[in-house]
């Protein structure tokens, strides 16, 4: 029995382990750009705080090693008199505890007052489709007037026609009415001599 279990044993440490593939950090299937990024320098910043937790630990133990050998010059360097303190440091650890953090909360965050725009990962395509946005309400615009100008054009030659073809009538004696004619006529020529300059 115990041969068998000294077997097993030799056997699962035979067994090559199985390595660990680290820790991970947002999705596997980020593309290259600003993400990506970002997860790689939290990935950087995690493994630069471990390394740094770790020196200090190692630093710590060797510490509390030379522990014992600090309490012994510690004891002696209490028996030397003792300095006096320079007086504005006496002041300063006289002062109550609430003046000194109301004043060192000013001078310590200044940059918090002045904070600057957050990035925008998206201005480029952002004023891209403004700008598109305009030019089609631009051309909406055009659109819109073009058809008024039409629909008014259409509606004066309708009126003209309608005009002439009154005044063509012949009169009670079989003549034409030069009365109305002239005055549809003078419009005609009105309209012919707006964008000309007659010098």
């Amino acid at each position: 029995m115990a041969s068998e279990n000294s077997k097993s044993a030799n056997q699962v440490d035979s067994t090559p382990k199985k390595r660990r593939p680290g820790f991970k950090i947002g999705p596997d299937n980020l593309p290259d750009g600003t993400y990506r990024r970002k997860v790689v320098k939290i990935k950087k910043e995690l493994i630069r705080k471990a390394k740094i937790k770790k020196s200090y630990a190692k630093i710590k133990a060797s510490e509390s090693i030379s522990l014992a050998t600090t309490n012994t010059l510690t004891s002696s360097l209490k028996n030397l008199p003792s300095q006096e303190l320079h007086p504005e440091r006496q002041a300063m650890l006289n002062t109550p505890d609430e003046e000194i953090t109301s004043t060192n909360k000013q001078e310590q965050f200044p940059q918090r007052r002045h904070r600057s725009k957050r990035p925008s990962y998206f201005e480029k395509e952002q004023a891209f489709a403004e700008k598109k946005k305009a030019e089609k309400e631009a051309q909406r615009e055009e659109f819109k007037r073009r058809a008024k100008e039409r629909a008014e054009k259409l509606e004066d030659r309708k009126r003209f026609r309608k005009a002439m073809a009154k005044a063509r009538i012949p009169g009670k004696n079989g003549q034409r009415k030069l009365g109305r004619e002239s005055v549809v006529l003078l419009e005609k020529i009105k309209k012919n001599f707006e964008g000309k300059k007659i010098t």
